[in-house]
């Protein structure tokens, strides 16, 4: 395909060159005069090792131009991908100046392209970017609307400096966001050499994934090192320790507690950050990551309650008690902490988990039920229809295929509340 990059920076360069080296007919467009003229000469913009061999080639066999002039870059092609910087403002907030600058310059230019042009934006940008900047200053600056001759994508890059040309070639993910269900098509066609799973969303799933990423890796660094400052104030090797909790692939390095859902409870978890929060204390650190997952995990229960307040309804069924399904361990579970402040909000409550029973409770676990809810024998029922039957609000605890029937519910006029 005939493809404009815009911007030749570290991801713009890396991407013109790599789908010139692919076969494709591509134009960087660019103000800065340097840049412009390296790739001219055959030389790379940016330090990446492999990044000069690709682009000599590719200005050499001519399937790779650079230019300053956007009715050069735009004449014939078929998409205009958008890679320029987006800084941060003073405030941490997003600086899509860059972005809407070459919007504008694209839509003005629309006509020299290629019919139903297809913009990639493939910038770092928070969720709606696309939809409310990108957008707008294309159908402002084209006189068209989307749709019209024209339609917008997100391409997010997920490539690592130093790395990148192995990181392009072999992704763990092709993401393609689009306004209009197919409009992508194209994009995902740049790829077809390389094998790598291809997702896609609508555009604000694909903006958001970058950030989602990114917040990742960085809490994953806060996280090794303050646990390697404790284990160091406790005489403790914590490279040793991060090297063989990386090695558990089932639950720590994995897609193991990463799908949201409601608060964690049980008798490890909170327990265990206490303990590991005391211990740092004790040592005279502070660790602000590990400090603040427990008031993170209250905020999640506070936010239930309020969304169970917000509907109105006082008679209400709370399916799932647990700490977590297929279990009836009740010690710090989320549930039985929600179930108290419903009740000390007047709700009439019933309560019903396939796997709690009251004969079978015994020791702390029942101990500690009976502490929270001490009125437990008249809540807990033995039959999910016993529970909901008089609910006017039914709040899912637990996914259980037993209370995938909400549409049912709705149906006899009861309102549902998923958490889980």
């Amino acid at each position: 395909m005939r493809v404009a990059v815009f911007g030749l920076g570290y991801v713009g360069s890396v991407t013109a060159a790599a789908l010139a080296r692919d076969g494709h007919a591509v134009v960087g467009v660019d103000v800065s005069a340097p840049k412009i003229e390296a790739i001219r000469a055959g030389r790379t913009p940016v330090l990446e090792p492999g990044l000069e061999e690709i682009i000599e080639s590719a200005v050499r066999e001519g399937r790779l131009r650079a230019t300053s002039d956007v009715s050069e870059g735009m004449a014939g092609a078929e998409l205009s991908l958008i890679c320029v910087g987006t800084p941060s403002r003073a405030d941490g907030s997003l600086d899509l100046t860059h972005v809407r600058e070459v919007a504008a310059q694209i839509g003005a230019h629309l006509d020299a392209a290629a019919a139903d042009h297809l913009v990639v934006v493939r910038s770092t940008v928070l969720p709606g970017s696309a939809r409310r900047t990108v957008l707008p200053e294309l159908e402002r600056a084209s006189g068209r609307s989307a749709g019209d001759g024209f339609d917008v994508c997100n391409n997010p890059e997920f490539l690592r400096e130093g790395s990148s040309l192995r990181d392009y070639q072999n992704p763990n993910r092709i993401l393609v966001g689009e306004r209009v269900p197919g409009a992508g098509a194209r994009v995902v066609e740049l790829y077809r050499n390389i094998e790598a799973p291809v997702f896609v969303t609508p555009l604000e799933v694909a903006e958001a994934i970058k950030y989602a990423d990114n917040a990742f890796h960085a809490l994953k660094i806060t996280f090794a090192n303050e646990i390697a400052r404790i284990c160091e104030a406790l005489d403790v090797d914590g490279t040793q320790v991060m090297e063989i909790a990386a090695a558990d692939r089932k639950l720590n390095a994995s897609a193991a507690y990463l799908r949201p859902g409601f608060a964690f409870g049980g008798s490890c978890l909170p327990k265990d950050l206490r303990a590991l929060n005391s211990a740092a204390r004790q040592s005279g650190l502070h660790t602000p990551l590990l400090e603040s997952i427990l008031p993170s995990n209250e905020l999640r229960i506070r936010q239930a309650l309020e969304a169970v307040l917000a509907t109105g309804q006082r008679r209400a069924a709370l399916l799932g008690l647990a700490f977590k399904g297929g279990t009836d361990d009740l010690r710090e579970s989320p549930f039985v902490e929600l179930a108290e402040r419903m009740i000390g909000k007047g709700f009439e409550l019933s309560i019903y988990d396939p796997a709690v029973s009251l004969g079978r409770l015994h020791g702390s676990n029942r101990a500690y039920l009976e502490m929270r809810l001490p009125h437990i024998d008249r809540l807990l029922c033995e039959r999910l229809e016993d529970a909901v039957d008089e609910a006017e609000l039914i709040v899912i605890g637990h996914p259980d295929p037993r209370f995938d029937r909400e549409a049912e519910w709705r149906a006899l006029g009861k309102s549902v509340l998923r958490l889980a």
